[in-house]
């Protein structure tokens, strides 16, 4: 019986899959729409407002309104805790998530 590698049949998995994410990240925004590019955080480490690529800096209310209003790329609104809650499309890419994303 043959023996298999799980741990790099699964590396090469991920790495196909991180080209993948990159390619179609690239192509996704086909109509131009802004994008969050910054944030600024709290003393708490919380995410209080975004900047978009227009240069727009919008307090959370705003920023989750259009985006609710799918006036924003790359984002999703969901309901936790009860509330409405911006993040990043899980696209499988780190560095766009928006709390990876630099200050402003």
């Amino acid at each position: 019986m043959e023996k298999k590698d799980f741990e790099q049949i699964y590396e090469e998995y991920k790495q196909e899959s991180q080209q993948q994410a990159q390619i179609e990240a690239g192509d996704s925004n086909p109509d131009g729409k802004e994008e969050f590019v910054s944030v600024r955080k709290n003393d708490d480490g919380d995410i209080i407002a975004f900047k978009t690529s227009a240069g727009r800096e919008l307090d959370y209310i705003t920023a989750l309104n259009e985006a609710k209003a799918g006036k924003i790329a790359h984002v999703d609104v969901f309901n936790k805790y009860g509330r409405d809650i911006i993040r990043g499309e899980p696209d499988g890419i780190k560095e766009n998530n928006l709390d990876q994303l630099p200050g402003f």
